[in-house]
């Protein structure tokens, strides 16, 4: 019984991995329609190019240790996608980007793009073993998908205080909640815990999301908005949708 239960749990791993793969491609994906705008306007307008170098160094991370760890090749495979995504993403803030923000983005791209990654990767493979190389790769991966869960806590606070769901996107937190279940659920059966503590927080967070919108779903907005709350609240929007974090 024992054996056959291992074996059934055994052949999960794979087509969760697909799951993953589509699921998490999809989130990095969603900032299309952002920069459609962009091409369309031939500017970047009052969007920060930060959050894309962010997810482009989370991606690059992601790829090395999938590719260092045994049996993690859906891993390396979504993340690289991810990457191809994060740096047309970056170029386009080079191309229509105001003068100002672009030497901005270039100077952040070269640093966290380039430089760090590069560095890390040089020393780690020069002089680590093979294990050290893995868990120095897992833990920047950990550490870049934990920062990135400040902008659902933000979208969070404010459907509680408004006491309204407008301002988180109900197809960004499903994505967060799907993503972050699928990829706990294999880091469970893979005993990955570097895959398994950022997703499972995306999990709780996604999930708390989802407890939102039961709760406040078609509320009454609350009275009084102020212009500086909305002109807030419409700017997190464009940062839920540039900050989710992926596997």
């Amino acid at each position: 019984m024992d054996t056959l239960f291992s074996f059934s749990m055994a052949d999960l791993i794979i087509p969760l991995g697909l799951l993953g793969n589509i699921t998490t491609g999809l989130v990095y994906l969603a900032p299309i329609k952002t920069f459609w705008r962009i091409v369309v306007n031939k500017s970047t307008e009052e969007f920060e190019s930060m959050p894309y170098v962010c997810k482009l160094l989370n991606a690059y991370f992601w790829v090395y240790y999938g590719i260092l760890k045994p049996n993690s090749i859906l891993v390396a495979t979504v993340n690289g996608f991810g990457a191809v995504c994060e740096i047309i993403f970056v170029i386009l803030f080079l191309l229509f980007a105001p003068p100002r923000m672009r030497f901005i983005t270039a100077i952040l791209a070269g640093v966290l793009d380039v430089g760090f990654p590069a560095a890390v990767v040089v020393i780690a493979q020069s002089f680590l073993k093979r294990e050290a190389q893995i868990d120095v790769a897992g833990f920047f991966c950990v550490c870049f998908s934990l920062a990135a869960y400040g902008s659902p806590l933000s979208a969070m606070k404010t459907v509680i205080t408004t006491k309204s769901v407008e301002y988180m996107p109900f197809l960004l937190s499903f994505s967060l909640f799907i993503n972050g279940g699928v990829w706990t659920f294999y880091a469970i059966i893979t005993k990955d815990w570097f895959i398994g503590l950022p997703n499972g927080t995306g999990f709780g967070l996604g999930t708390a999301q989802m407890i939102l919108y039961a709760m406040y779903y078609k509320r009454p907005h609350q009275p009084h908005k102020t212009s500086e709350n909305l002109e807030a609240n419409e700017s997190l929007i464009s940062e839920s949708d540039r900050n989710a974090p992926k596997v």
